[in-house]
């Protein structure tokens, strides 16, 4: 489960790269090191059909209040999430340039488990699949997740976050639930790499 990631790259970058209109392109700082809980950018589409981008807190409202925010989704078939899955205008694409999963053992030196990075080095951005509702106090958001290919999962065995290629954001933007669910494979080992191998 992804609980840890960055998106580094400049806002025009992101306007290119997910057919953002020009003047839906705000002012961003750098996020470094995006946790559960803050703000981050994301792209959706308004009710006029173009593409833009806005900022929400990651982490979905619980279906139980005194739970935390929900921030990785992974039952496609859960009636919690139906609904956001089924609707394209509650479908977003968060931007990212690497992702972070811990080591399932801890370092032999530190005692301490590791976080190792992960990006896509032919992609200057890339994005998760997300989900997005509106709240009283601010709009919030999750992405899917899905098994881990052969890469991610000798570091973290369990899931990694649903990646899509360039030529799926449209499909997820605008697909119906049967569509969208069946995209929901690991993304190809060969097309991702390791930024920093855990040692011993």
């Amino acid at each position: 489960m992804c609980n840890l990631y960055r998106i580094t790259s400049n806002v025009e970058a992101m306007r290119r790269l997910f057919a953002v209109a020009p003047d839906n392109s705000p002012n961003l700082p750098l996020f470094n090191e995006i946790y559960p809980d803050r703000d981050a950018p994301v792209i959706r589409v308004d009710a006029d059909g173009a593409r833009r981008i806005t900022t929400m807190r990651w982490g979905f409202p619980p279906p139980v209040v005194a739970s935390r925010p929900v921030t990785n989704v992974r039952n496609l078939a859960s009636p919690f999430w139906r609904t956001a899955l089924s609707r394209p205008d509650r479908r977003c694409l968060v931007p990212v340039t690497a992702f972070s999963e811990w080591t399932a053992e801890p370092d032999p030196v530190t005692k301490r488990k590791r976080k190792v990075w992960f990006d896509l080095p032919a992609q200057e951005v890339f994005a998760f699949a997300g989900v997005w509702r509106p709240t009283e106090e601010v709009d919030r958001f999750a992405f899917l997740t899905t098994a881990p290919n052969e890469l991610v999962g000798r570091i973290h065995p369990k899931a990694m976050p649903m990646i899509l290629a360039p030529n799926e954001y449209t499909a997820w933007l605008s697909g119906d639930f049967d569509t969208v669910c069946a995209m929901s494979d690991a993304y190809p080992d060969a097309e991702m790499r390791i930024l920093d191998a855990p040692t011993g």
